[in-house]
């Protein structure tokens, strides 16, 4: 069974004179089913959510029309996991709120599916692993189990075709296996000289950001397989070629993978077990950010796109498709690129403008295979396979925690993207499965369902997990990331300092956004 991309169904065309593109998300370019809890009952844009306590009645839960209040203390624009997290705990000091979400679901960059009967796995971000405190924190606050993914048994690198098993990082390839050990090393020294909340301030930041990781690799490694290597990485992570961004930002990605007393590594960054691939959440993880909203009830507004952000001296207006609203603060959690879509008054400072226009977000597709079990465990493989070539460069085994289904999950990224993310979906499919059997074998070439998401389609998502910094942007423009604009202040994972890009940098954000404006109410 293949699930074929539906026609993406954005909200109607803005009126004459406004932005066309919005920053708080909307419905366009999903291609699965989608489901409200780990139950997989429910559809998106019903005004109930079932969880394992009862179902929530349409007053409690997420409006998608209606009149929105007048006025209210803070409005949050977006109403993802930093959004909410932000939403929640200004709530929790008083504060009156309301978060405004243009698609008609929350959870932005975290979306779960629904795969065999009764299964769930997610179709956006998924995994969390040690010193993802704030993640792991809330999750437990929010009655959210996580469960270990599976990593036992041989992981599998494809070279010329050939498989090789291996455990570990890096592939016990010998052409490549000093190269990569040492480029590692590096990257771990060089990442643990940075601060993490001012990148721009180490002493090699200009040099670094001057150049894109694929220069420095292409100098520093003397075998050239090694780039092909790091492509697995960085497609999967990022969306996007080592030529897409600056050494700098990922050195600073590299030492934000870890916390104030863990100093982030490679190995935590691309690793499983005891790493950022270490867990997943019962039920999907979007059951974080869906929990969160039906604790907010009807103080989240759906279909509720922002078209302007008017500030005064006193006061700020929003007005959205839904109606306008007057609040004393604005806090934005949205993709960077998006929020260049609202019309602001005034006009968003010089420098913050420039550096959103230098942020753009990768391309990125995961892809997911249905067996009817995992097979590739009775075979001693963890299902973890790395591939130079073709549809699959990286594989993951996405089986939910009780195994009812097999599942293999690609990241179809960068350059692999602009290859088969534009072919028709038969090809791309047939694709998929040959690169999955390459690493677990020809069964993989017989699934009992084949579902994909492309997160290019996304009209206020717009691609991968996070936004890039091309070269030159974080010496130049890095210093104006967090800091408010008049009555604005800035979430979202991108501006944590910690895991930029990943779940427990969304909790961040919110939480670091909601301290600021609660102090200045």
């Amino acid at each position: 069974m293949t699930r074929a991309p539906r026609p993406a169904t954005d909200v109607p065309s803005p009126a004459s004179g406004d932005p066309d593109p919005d920053p708080t998300g909307g419905p366009g370019g999903v291609s699965r089913r989608t489901v409200l809890a780990g139950s997989g009952l429910g559809t998106i844009g019903a005004l109930g959510a079932l969880t394992t306590a009862g179902s929530l009645s349409a007053a409690e839960a997420a409006t998608t029309r209606g009149s929105l209040p007048d006025r209210v203390d803070v409005v949050v624009v977006g109403g993802g996991l930093s959004g909410l997290v932000a939403a929640r705990n200004l709530r929790r000091r008083g504060a009156s709120v309301l978060v405004v979400e243009a698609r008609n679901r929350v959870g932005g960059r975290l979306l779960n599916e629904e795969v065999g009967e009764d299964s769930v796995i997610e179709a956006g971000g998924a995994f969390v692993g040690p010193t993802q405190d704030h993640i792991l924190d809330l999750a437990r606050d929010l009655r959210v189990p996580t469960f270990q993914s599976y990593a036992t048994g041989d992981n599998v690198y494809v070279k010329d075709g050939v498989a090789i098993p291996y455990t570990g990082t890096v592939p016990p390839d010998p052409a490549i296996l000093p190269d990569a050990g040492q480029l590692q090393e590096r990257i771990n020294r060089m990442a643990a000289e940075i601060d993490v909340s001012a990148p721009w301030s180490h002493p090699q930041a200009a040099e670094w950001d001057r150049q894109t990781f694929d220069d420095w690799v292409l100098r520093n490694a003397a075998n050239d397989d090694v780039r092909d290597l790091l492509l697995c990485y960085s497609q999967a992570a990022f969306g996007s070629d080592m030529r897409d961004f600056s050494l700098l930002f990922l050195v600073w990605y590299i030492a934000a993978s870890g916390n104030e007393q863990n100093v982030g590594t490679f190995e935590r960054s691309s690793g499983s077990r005891d790493a950022a691939q270490d867990s997943r959440f019962v039920g999907g993880s979007q059951l974080v950010p869906l929990r969160l909203a039906q604790q907010l009830g009807d103080r989240v507004a759906l279909n509720a796109t922002v078209r302007s952000v008017r500030q005064t001296a006193r006061y700020v207006d929003v007005r959205t498709d839904r109606g306008s609203v007057r609040a004393k603060r604005v806090v934005v959690a949205c993709p960077p690129p998006t929020i260049l879509g609202i019309d602001w008054f005034p006009l968003l400072p010089q420098r913050r403008a420039r550096l959103l226009q230098r942020m753009p977000m990768g391309a990125l597709m995961k892809c997911d295979a249905v067996y009817e079990t995992p097979f590739w465990r009775e075979d001693g493989l963890s299902g973890t396979g790395l591939n130079t070539e073709g549809a699959v460069r990286t594989c993951f085994d996405n089986s939910p925690k009780d195994a009812a289904v097999g599942v293999l999950l690609s990241f179809v990224g960068g350059s692999t993207w602009e290859t088969y993310g534009t072919v028709g979906l038969a090809q791309r499919r047939q694709a998929v499965l040959e690169g999955f059997a390459k690493i677990v074998g020809e069964k993989a070439l017989d699934p009992i369902e084949y579902t994909e998401h492309d997160w290019t389609l996304e009209r206020w998502t717009g691609g991968g997990p996070v936004a890039l910094q091309v070269p030159g942007t974080i010496v130049e423009y890095g210093r104006v990331i967090r800091q408010p604009f008049n009555r604005v202040h800035w979430a979202g994972t991108e501006t944590s300092t910690y895991w930029p890009g990943y779940m427990d940098g969304a909790v961040r954000a919110g939480e670091r956004a909601a301290l600021e404006v609660a102090d200045l109410l």
